[in-house]
């Protein structure tokens, strides 16, 4: 009930009037009421909404529990990330530009790249902020829809992310998978070079996307179905190419987990070495970050 109480109250209260009564039941009223208070606050205002004392516990919370954070996959509705090798996560945030990192348990970083892909409004796009991992398993991850790396806005710019972090880290891979059976697509660049991008989320235009030769992947995944391991979608039957089309439709998971690691995959026995981080994408410098309230 208490729980049911406080988002009508997010959803009636939209507006900054609320925000000092808020406050003040943070400085002066009882424990729970103070709890509930802290939460609205951070939906409605986000972080400028929040007192010194507020933050510096939150960020307080969250170095007492990184000790013990292990991985956690992420499960959102659409997952959008690139995979570098190693575990040089500063050097992979100056060759993204992305800035102001802060460390985060792995609940909160996916938290927040779930609530931002399903945010796209008239002030933001979802394209913020990214959820940078420790290394996983020989993997760095950056996850978040500013990795996407076949919708119109951001194809191209990931392209080159890819190519500029393979020339540094001698691979790059960004992937998207819709989570609600909504497609997939993968981009691989090696030594400066893209090897493949491939497209398959039932958008016009999505074969005009594809760059390269099929990889060691998809021509096994072909055989598997009884096609043929290299083709021509111009020559292929209709009910050939609708079922390529099917399964390519859900295969970036497991086409990552087969080249490195998955993020949808992962758990808390992934070997894990480092500090994730909540960093600010160029959108997110200019633009700020939308207010939330997320699991720590």
């Amino acid at each position: 009930m208490a729980r049911q109480a406080q988002d009508a109250l997010i959803l009636i209260l939209q507006g900054s009037h609320v925000v000092p009564l808020l406050q003040r039941v943070r400085e002066l009223g009882l424990g729970r009421q103070r709890a509930r208070a802290l939460t609205v606050l951070a939906e409605l205002g986000g972080e400028p909404a929040l007192s010194r004392a507020d933050v510096a516990a939150i960020e307080r919370l969250i170095r007492v529990k990184l000790p013990d954070d292990r991985p956690e996959g992420m499960w959102g509705c659409w997952n959008h990330w690139i995979a570098v090798p190693g575990d040089d996560q500063s050097g992979i945030m100056r060759t993204l530009g992305v800035v102001d990192p802060r460390p985060v348990t792995f609940a909160l970083g996916n938290d927040i790249v779930d609530a931002d892909g399903h945010r796209a409004d008239d002030t933001f796009t979802g394209y913020e902020r990214v959820f940078v991992t420790p290394e996983l398993d020989g993997w760095t991850l950056v996850l978040g829809a500013w990795c996407d790396p076949c919708g119109a806005e951001r194809r191209e710019e990931v392209l080159r992310l890819c190519i500029d972090l393979s020339e540094r880290y001698g691979q790059a891979r960004a992937y998207y998978y819709g989570g609600q059976g909504d497609g997939s697509a993968w981009l691989v660049a090696e030594h400066g070079a893209v090897l493949r991008r491939y497209c398959e989320t039932g958008e016009e235009g999505d074969e005009l996307l594809a760059l390269g030769e099929p990889l060691p992947y998809e021509r096994a995944r072909r055989a598997e179905l009884g096609l043929q391991p290299d083709w021509d979608a111009a020559h292929e039957s209709p009910e050939d190419e609708d079922q390529w089309r099917w399964a390519a439709h859900d295969m970036a998971a497991d086409f990552a987990r087969s080249y490195g690691v998955s993020p949808l995959h992962i758990s808390a026995e992934t070997p894990s070495r480092g500090t994730g981080v909540v960093a600010l994408t160029p959108y997110g410098v200019t633009r700020g970050v939308p207010a939330g309230a997320y699991r720590i």
